[in-house]
């Protein structure tokens, strides 16, 4: 992404134009994950449902194999998860998600990227923060009871997500006066919330949920004025892989939705996003090569 530059944008919810420092570094526990260069976060499902891949990985081997080959590929993080977040989910218990993912956790001890776990429960963030996971990527954005305090007292990364709604509620016709503000809005007051209880800045990236309690004008605009969200000076995560959205630009079902994510995230870098979560690595570092050796040549 070329050296960091302070961003001059107008902020989520403010009237004047502000300058803030572009991070350098997320820390995530022992890692310090430079923001010179996109990030690319891959996706582990330990599910039975996910939208994109249910059950395919919900066996420890299958799934401890495909985090090593998408290590392989080139991936900056691994994010594994046990419970789904799709529209109109089913929400999984605490020992359920630890029953689930913790096993991967531990066969993936030996790797030399950071372990995300996709979580919003605070027993789920103390099993796997014990075990030396890196990162909590939480999509309810440590609303839950405990989570706060849980993230305060670990020195770990945290995604934290914007969802209108539940999984369960979520897309029952979500309505916004201005997405990108509203988004912005909640993201800035829930990192201020973080540090408030003692997670430091350095540590949070923020994602705007694309899909979660979005219809698909919301998300195009979304991502269309990404770069305003660049103004609460946090790392940007997206995650567009598969989506729905996509499918509705394209007519393609989820099963053929290569092509369109790769650009999607693309798109998404270029308006300033510093991490994608991806379930096709290789095809996302490739286009990310060709992006980057194409700007080092101008």
């Amino acid at each position: 992404m070329g050296s960091p530059l302070p961003v001059t944008a107008e902020g989520p919810g403010v009237g004047v134009r502000i300058l803030v420092d572009a991070p350098t570094h997320w820390h995530c526990g022992r890692f310090r994950l430079p923001l010179d260069r996109p990030l690319v976060m891959g996706v582990i499902n330990v599910t039975p449902d996910s939208f994109s891949d249910g059950g395919r990985f919900l066996l420890v081997d299958r799934a401890v194999e495909h985090a090593r080959q998408l290590i392989a590929e080139g991936a900056d993080i691994l994010d594994i998860g046990g419970e789904s977040t799709r529209p109109g989910a089913a929400s999984v218990s605490p020992a359920a998600q630890i029953e689930r993912v913790m096993p991967v956790v531990q066969a993936l001890r030996d790797v030399q990227v950071p372990l995300s776990v996709d979580t919003s429960e605070p027993e789920v963030m103390r099993a796997a923060l014990e075990d030396g996971v890196a990162i909590v990527n939480d999509v309810r954005a440590l609303a839950v009871p405990g989570a706060l305090a849980q993230l305060a007292r670990s020195d770990c990364g945290v995604v934290l997500m914007h969802m209108k709604g539940t999984p369960q509620t979520m897309q029952a016709d979500p309505t916004y006066d201005d997405v990108v503000r509203e988004v912005g809005e909640f993201l800035g007051a829930r990192r201020d919330e973080a540090v408030r209880a003692g997670v430091a800045p350095e540590r949070i990236a923020l994602d705007p949920g694309f899909g979660f309690g979005k219809r698909g004008v919301h998300n195009r605009e979304l991502l269309a004025r990404l770069d305003r969200l660049r103004s609460l000076g946090q790392p940007l995560l997206v995650g567009l892989s598969r989506k729905a959205s996509l499918g509705e630009m394209t007519g393609r079902p989820v099963d053929q939705r290569l092509v369109p994510s790769v650009v999607a995230a693309l798109l998404a870098i270029q308006l300033g996003a510093c991490i994608v979560r991806v379930h096709d690595v290789a095809a996302t570092r490739d286009a990310i090569a060709v992006w980057e050796a194409v700007r080092a040549a101008r």
